[in-house]
């Protein structure tokens, strides 16, 4: 067996943490081997994590285009690769006789906790070199537990180290898709283990990973109950989100924050209106929106119809609203597109590269698969929605989703010398001569190992 290459992942921008590592754990030899599944397959036999490399059996090259709910038009006619909105560059178009099998080198796989294995390789084709990273979670594992990353309040962003480490996690991913250019709200759904749902939505962006009460990983549709009490009249269409929908009432609770005023209203003025409520009680009912006050209990904002609606509450009149997803879910993170279905390809994009994000659920192993690439940058192209998806398939997922990418894409972990840190190259930094820079975010996904109590 050849001896390990150097670890090599960039370092972080910050002091590095340390944090205590199982004293059992040791850095693992990787193998080196010309195929990606030859590799993977080499050096994760008898580790941690088993199984992860698997055939693919749904998905071709050339099937048809995926639809939208109405069977309109292709999906990927409206697809979001970050965050950022930046166009990606176009993949080199391969003829067949140029198409061979990738070759991967510079493997590196180590245990970062009992049931949590970490891989990075490097790939390349006829398109040109990616660097991976995976970190495979085991469920099954006592003690290791997955939940949602997020911020002191819903708006605000930060770097993924940083909200690793407040919450003394050993690993996590970048998360959502975000409205980075005013609110910095997560677009979808957030629901954390402990203080429930935090943000989300009526309809639209709700293609979620989470884990249901049972703790089993699965990828769908998610949706909200969140009603006005005795109001049947007002209709939620959105919690803690960066815009009130038409006709509709959004719920701001103090997960939020303090009030923007009409940055949730798209800048309208008119035909809006906002309900203070505090002790269960109507305070304040106005059609001004208010700024930078901070929200005590529930502030509910109208729009269009609904603001008329609103009009109808009295100051001092008692008012509740119950808040909490519909299925049952115990942590919930969107994504934008289902990468995934079943083993079936769900998505169309081959032309567009990107740094990507992605989760990927191995039902097989119970093991969930958070994989990121790099991408603009030298080192790394980028995947296009389609090799992204392939990937997964080749990982062992039947079901996977796209989460944010460009700049955002970005993956912490312990390393072999029990430190804290970046372990991918982000491409916010990278594009500046500065590999690891971290882009703030508002969410993610954290992973957390307590070793269980013994039983007397």
């Amino acid at each position: 067996m050849q001896n390990p290459p150097t670890y090599d992942a960039p370092d972080s921008p910050r002091s590095p943490r340390r944090v205590e590592t199982p004293p059992t754990l040791k850095p693992m030899r990787p193998r080196i081997s010309p195929s990606l599944t030859a590799a993977l397959t080499c050096v994760l036999a008898g580790a941690v994590v088993a199984g992860l490399v698997a055939a693919p059996t749904a998905a071709q090259d050339g099937q048809p285009a995926a639809t939208d709910d109405a069977g309109q038009r292709p999906i990927e006619s409206r697809t979001k690769h970050s965050s950022d909105g930046i166009r990606g560059k176009i993949a080199p178009q391969v003829p067949p006789a140029r198409r061979t099998d990738p070759v991967t080198t510079n493997v590196i796989t180590y245990p970062m906790a009992p049931g949590l294995t970490f891989t990075q390789w490097d790939r390349t084709d006829a398109r040109g070199t990616i660097r991976a990273y995976l970190m495979a979670a085991n469920l099954s594992q006592p003690g290791l537990t997955l939940d949602y990353l997020g911020t002191d309040e819903v708006r605000d962003r930060d770097e993924v180290l940083d909200m690793v480490t407040t919450d003394a996690a050993i690993g996590g991913i970048n998360g959502d898709f975000f409205d980075i250019a005013d609110t910095g709200a997560p677009l979808g759904f957030g629901v954390d283990r402990e203080l429930g749902l935090l943000h989300g939505r009526e309809t639209g962006w709700n293609r979620a990973f989470y884990l249901n009460r049972a703790g089993t990983p699965a990828i769908g549709d998610i949706a909200m109950k969140a009603i006005v009490k005795k109001h049947p009249e007002l209709r939620v269409g959105n919690v803690n989100s960066a815009t009130v929908a038409e006709d509709r009432v959004g719920v701001y609770t103090p997960a939020w924050g303090r009030t923007v005023g009409t940055r949730v209203t798209d800048g309208l003025k008119s035909g809006v209106r906002e309900v203070v409520i505090k002790d269960g009680r109507v305070i304040r009912n106005r059609t001004g929106l208010s700024t930078d006050q901070k929200i005590h209990e529930v502030v509910l904002i109208g729009r269009g119809k609904a603001a008329k609606r609103l009009g109808w509450l009295r100051v001092g009149e008692k008012v509740r609203v119950a808040l909490k997803p519909k299925n049952r879910v115990t942590v919930a993170l969107t994504g934008n597109k289902q990468l995934l279905d079943e083993r079936l390809r769900t998505v169309v994009d081959d032309r567009e590269m990107h740094p990507r994000t992605a989760i990927g659920i191995d039902r097989d192993t119970n093991t969930v698969l958070m994989l990121v690439i790099d991408g603009r940058q030298t080192i790394s192209r980028g995947y296009t929605m389609v090799e992204l998806a392939n990937l997964m398939l080749e990982l062992g997922a039947e079901d996977a989703l796209n989460l944010d990418g460009g700049g955002s894409s970005t993956m912490v972990g312990l390393r072999p010398d029990g430190l804290l840190g970046v372990l991918n190259s982000p491409s916010d930094g990278a594009a500046g001569g500065l590999p690891g820079l971290q882009r703030p975010v508002p969410d993610g996904l954290q992973v957390s190992y307590l070793p269980p109590v013994a039983r007397n």
